[in-house]
């Protein structure tokens, strides 16, 4: 049985809290990722991943219009993609991927799942709410990170680690390799 829908909805459900937690007037403010706002943070994410089902046939229909209101948007997306993943046949295309032979599934899970995970913590950030990682969260940002190598420090991707006190706990040090400065505290746990 094919997981992609599963973990798809287990990194979905944490970040639609977030982003439905977003006062409308916050969404202009800057996140942790280089000149791009709590709003752009949502628009990456919707692109992203709407990108790649495209690139191997899959249509999500009408593109939702994050500019307008980044939750609606938000919401309207993960529908799409949860009703493209309930075809079977969808996770189990194959395609030569940037790290070789993978299917959407496994890329979908791997990268933008963990996308996903991060992300959630740099909207949070930007608009001044707080959200936590759970352990398998740690542990899922910091497999992807392994596998990413130095990919991971490509342009547009993550800036390069910050330094993090010796006594930092985990969810710190863990964000810190991504190159974002998190205040020791953050936390695992929901």
């Amino acid at each position: 049985m094919d997981t992609t829908l599963t973990q798809y909805h287990e990194a979905a459900r944490p970040l639609t809290d977030v982003i439905e937690s977003v006062p409308a007037g916050e969404w202009s403010r800057r996140s942790p990722c280089d000149d791009w706002t709590a709003r752009d943070v949502v628009g990456h994410l919707v692109e992203t991943q709407r990108s790649l089902l495209a690139e191997h046939g899959v249509d999500l229909g009408p593109a939702p219009d994050v500019d307008a209101d980044p939750a609606d948007a938000w919401r309207r997306h993960t529908g799409q993609v949860t009703a493209a993943l309930a075809d079977d046949a969808v996770p189990a295309t194959a395609f030569d991927g940037f790290f070789g032979p993978t299917t959407l599934g496994e890329t979908l899970v791997r990268f933008y799942v963990w996308d996903m995970v991060v992300h959630r913590w740099d909207i949070a950030t930007a608009v001044g709410a707080g959200t936590s990682f759970t352990d398998a969260e740690l542990d899922r940002i910091e497999s992807g990170a392994e596998v990413f190598g130095d990919a991971l420090y490509m342009e547009g991707i993550c800036k390069p680690g910050v330094e993090v006190p010796a006594d930092a706990d985990r969810a710190t040090a863990v964000l810190a390799r991504l190159g974002r400065a998190a205040t020791t505290g953050v936390g695992a746990g929901r």
